[in-house]
């Protein structure tokens, strides 16, 4: 069951030293693959990183986490802005089969189309899609026992600016002008299994029916 699959999982830190199957990291990347994007728009990249030199690069890039230099795998999940562009983004609606004179209709919209409401929040609306890859990747891993850790409080455009390990973390992964690393996920097998209880707030506090308490 899916729910049991979701109470069981967990962020694991520290990993044994043994690599993750390559038919396994392609099944982790096809959940994220498939995962929902709005109107198709996949703003959004996976790379793969197992070269220990540009995990350090990332290890700083994450303000030293040690889970990013000694996992197995890293996910790096980056927003594409450029996904955004008239002309891919407009392909995709086209692929969709929206006919030419409705794309663009939908580029004059800003609702529908974020480039028009600016930078950030098109950034806003490229972290919103990435984050639904991220969860299906997660729990990918899990059900193949495999864990997992996602990163946070990296530098980049969404937190704090650091353009010079920035800098280093785009040319080591090849990265253009307007995608941003947004999150990494650290994968391995752990060195110890544990059966701590997830702790979250009272589901009555964060759940409600037609309107908040």
């Amino acid at each position: 069951m899916l729910l049991d699959l979701i109470k069981s999982r967990k962020s694991v830190r520290s990993y044994l030293d043994k690599k993750i199957p390559k038919e396994d990291l392609l099944t982790i990347l096809q959940a994220g693959h498939l995962a929902p994007s709005w109107m198709n728009s996949q703003p959004w990249k996976f790379i793969v990183v197992e070269n220990q030199q540009t995990k350090d690069i990332l290890f700083e890039l994450s303000n030293n986490q040690p889970q990013v230099k000694n996992a197995a795998s890293l996910i790096v999940c980056v927003a594409d802005k450029n996904a955004w562009s008239k002309e891919e983004f407009g392909q995709v609606l086209l692929d969709k089969g929206i006919k030419k004179e409705g794309v663009e209709k939908i580029f004059t919209i800003p609702l529908l189309y974020p480039p028009l409401l600016g930078e950030d929040k098109t950034l806003l609306r490229s972290v919103e899609q990435v984050t639904y890859g991220i969860s299906y990747m997660t729990l990918q891993a899990s059900e193949l026992g495999i864990d997992s850790c996602i990163i946070g409080a990296l530098y980049n455009e969404a937190t704090i600016k650091n353009p010079e390990i920035e800098k280093k973390a785009m040319e080591a992964l090849n990265l253009k002008e307007g995608q941003v690393i947004i999150t990494i996920i650290a994968l391995g097998y752990p060195k110890e299994k544990t059966i701590d209880q997830k702790q979250r707030k009272e589901f009555e506090k964060v759940v409600f029916f037609e309107k908040i308490n």
